[in-house]
């Protein structure tokens, strides 16, 4: 069923259910979080997930049929069928907090420098790839979203229309 092109399908619970390959599944997606950054497992097991497009996945507290013809369903959470799967800005804001792996947390001058996307040489000693990246604000450290870390660089994945200067 689709409605102006766009459609929420439920993704597989697990292999067994998944139709297309290169699909992902419920089992895989609650795996790569504690798997990637230590989030337990059970953070997102009241959560459905959808697929809207080829890898791009939603997330929705609560239930709904199979195949949805709307606009949202929702908040962006995550991006598979490429070679790394990322999270979106929206999830590490949301649930970043609660990693405790491949977490980079920056001063104050990084972090500036993060949110207004500019590319920065870090040192790191973690795993390459996609990082939480977090900043004290008020007294607790916070996620300010996802970085891509390679070879020294850190790469805001901040969207151009959130980034900020602060």
């Amino acid at each position: 069923m689709t409605h102006g092109d766009v459609t929420f399908d439920r993704v597989p619970a697990d292999d067994a259910a998944r139709e297309d390959p290169d699909a992902p599944t419920r089992e895989e997606i609650l795996d790569y979080w504690p798997d990637r950054f230590a989030i337990p497992r059970e953070v997102f097991e009241p959560y459905t997930f959808w697929e809207r497009g080829n890898g791009k996945i939603w997330l929705f507290r609560g239930d709904a049929p199979d195949t949805v013809p709307i606009q949202g369903l929702g908040m962006t959470f995550l991006r598979t069928r490429q070679e790394f799967w990322k999270p979106t800005t929206d999830a590490v804001q949301r649930f970043g907090g609660r990693a405790s792996e491949n977490v980079l947390h920056l001063d104050r001058d990084a972090a500036r420098a993060f949110v207004a996307g500019e590319d920065q040489e870090i040192e790191w000693d973690g795993d390459w790839g996609y990082l939480i990246v977090t900043h004290d604000i008020a007294g607790a450290t916070e996620p300010l979203g996802v970085g891509l870390y390679t070879y020294g660089e850190l790469k805001t994945q901040v969207a151009k229309g959130r980034q900020r200067e602060l």
